[in-house]
């Protein structure tokens, strides 16, 4: 399974998300859509999986919910909008990681790019996409790309899709 993975659009999606995800079989987008306007974008990708942001209004709330569990082939997945990272974890995910625990944890919100194992809880891997919109202190627009084969995790990219805003000087 490729997998395209993303967050933070804050209500714009970069056309050139379209060409990075096109031979995903999956998309996760996680959290901060900022804009019931690009749902319908959404239906371009081939399956499209999502959990809402704090920024995220009412339509984008009852479209997708605060917390995502599935099954990847032969991995299970969490995917939330505001994790903290490891071992930097917010209470809510300490407290769901004492009960039981993903192999794979997808956060967004920090707007900063992170692909890092949980020492403390193998085999645990953390991924957050850094931000893929405009908004925000981030200096590189970034999504990240991998596979899934049965337990393994392969080939992660990281996509760069370019600085944050580009200052247009007017003479």
């Amino acid at each position: 399974m490729k997998i395209g993975l993303f967050s933070d659009t804050h209500g714009w999606i970069d056309p050139k998300i379209f060409d990075h995800f096109e031979k995903c079989d999956e998309v996760w987008h996680a959290g901060d859509i900022g804009d019931a306007k690009l749902l319908t974008a959404f239906d371009q990708f081939n399956h499209f999986r999502a959990v809402h942001g704090n920024i995220d209004d009412r339509i984008i709330r009852q479209k997708y919910p605060v917390f995502q569990s599935f099954q990847c082939e032969q991995l299970h997945v969490w995917l939330i909008h505001i994790t903290g990272h490891p071992p930097l974890y917010t209470p809510e995910i300490r407290a769901k990681l004492r009960q039981t625990q993903p192999d794979i944890l997808v956060g967004g919100h920090s707007h900063i790019l992170r692909v890092m194992h949980d020492v403390k809880h193998p085999p645990l891997l953390y991924l957050n996409p850094g931000a893929a919109g405009r908004h925000g202190s981030h200096y590189m627009r970034t999504l990240l790309r991998f596979e899934i084969n049965n337990k393994n995790i392969n080939h992660i990219e990281v996509i760069e899709l370019g600085k944050r805003a580009t200052l247009v000087h007017h003479h």
